[in-house]
């Protein structure tokens, strides 16, 4: 086995938070995403949804804290082992795996001609009533705009603003 190798130095700070305002903007947004009079998604399945997308997208930063983030709302070890591999796994509801597939194919706009399929989006909506749907869409967004922004940067998982 060889030893770990060290990452690349960051770029800069994060965007959002070298922009006055920026994150102020986002954590409003966030705010709103994850009250419950505006959405009503469970927080573990914004979680979930949180750090499939950021497995997606390669973002050690978002993946790092999206586990510590569940961890700390009581997400299982088991649950969050097996995230990469919802699909085979035994832990997850039906609605959970309907936002994971939702996370899935808004994360992957590009691998298939239409993004979201129809039937990814109507098992959704089985599940989730407009306004969760809209905060599944939201959190799903801002992940994928936070896996964006910390990758481009090269923001070490772990590293505080």
């Amino acid at each position: 086995m060889t030893a770990p190798t060290t990452s690349p130095a960051p770029r800069m700070r994060n965007p959002a938070v070298v922009l006055p305002g920026a994150m102020r903007a986002i954590r409003a947004l966030y705010a709103a995403v994850e009250a419950a009079e505006n959405g009503g998604v469970p927080k573990a399945t914004l979680e979930l949804v949180h750090l499939r997308a950021s497995q997606i997208n390669g973002c050690s930063y978002c993946v790092h804290g999206g586990v510590i983030s569940a961890k700390n709302a009581g997400e299982s070890d088991e649950r969050l082992h097996s995230v990469a591999a919802w699909r085979e796994s035994q832990f997850y509801t039906e609605a959970e795996r309907a936002a994971l597939a939702l996370a899935e194919a808004m994360t992957r706009l590009n691998d298939r001609p239409d993004p979201v399929p129809d039937t990814v989006w109507d098992e959704a909506a089985r599940h989730y009533d407009e306004r969760q749907l809209a905060a599944l869409t939201l959190m799903i967004a801002l992940t994928n705009l936070f896996n964006r922004l910390n990758a481009t940067t090269r923001q070490p998982a772990g590293a505080t603003w």
